[in-house]
């Protein structure tokens, strides 16, 4: 089989990982965070581009590229947009790859407004609560569909 192409997208503020809130985000910071996926992406069989913008446009443009340039899947951490982002569910809609929707935190344990999802009813997962370890067990979420199917 070849070797599967997956892109992880990281919205705004995780740039800030580490810092930022280590109560509810925990102390690893997001090269922590993509230095991890990229070595079990390895050992997966899967190469692994990872990408953070606190720019909602710049995030869809590199859905846009990911849908041109033969990437398998994509795993996505929208943050804040997930609640806002019509747009970044369009784009994910237009280039029609099965994606993984990932949250540090259980959002569900927060704030009422951040119950609602933009993008869960059209992922392929969703993965919420786990701090880091939720963007492990998605791309071996991931990876393993992309397998069987």
């Amino acid at each position: 089989m070849a070797q599967l192409k997956i892109l992880v997208l990281h919205g705004p503020n995780l740039n800030l990982l580490g810092t930022r809130e280590p109560e509810t985000y925990g102390s690893q910071t997001l090269a922590d965070i993509n230095a991890e996926l990229i070595d079990l992406g390895e050992s997966l069989g899967a190469e692994l581009s990872t990408y953070q913008s606190n720019h909602e446009g710049e995030l869809i443009d590199r859905l846009h590229l990911a849908g041109s340039n033969a990437f398998d899947g994509i795993i996505i951490n929208p943050a804040a947009y997930t609640h806002t982002s019509v747009a970044l569910r369009d784009a994910l809609l237009a280039i029609d790859l099965p994606f993984i929707e990932v949250h540090l935190s259980n959002v569900h344990q927060r704030e009422a407004f951040r119950h609602q999802s933009f993008l869960s009813d059209v992922a392929s997962g969703i993965i919420a609560g786990f701090g880091s370890t939720s963007y492990t067990l998605a791309l071996r979420g991931l990876v393993s569909q992309l397998q069987n199917k």
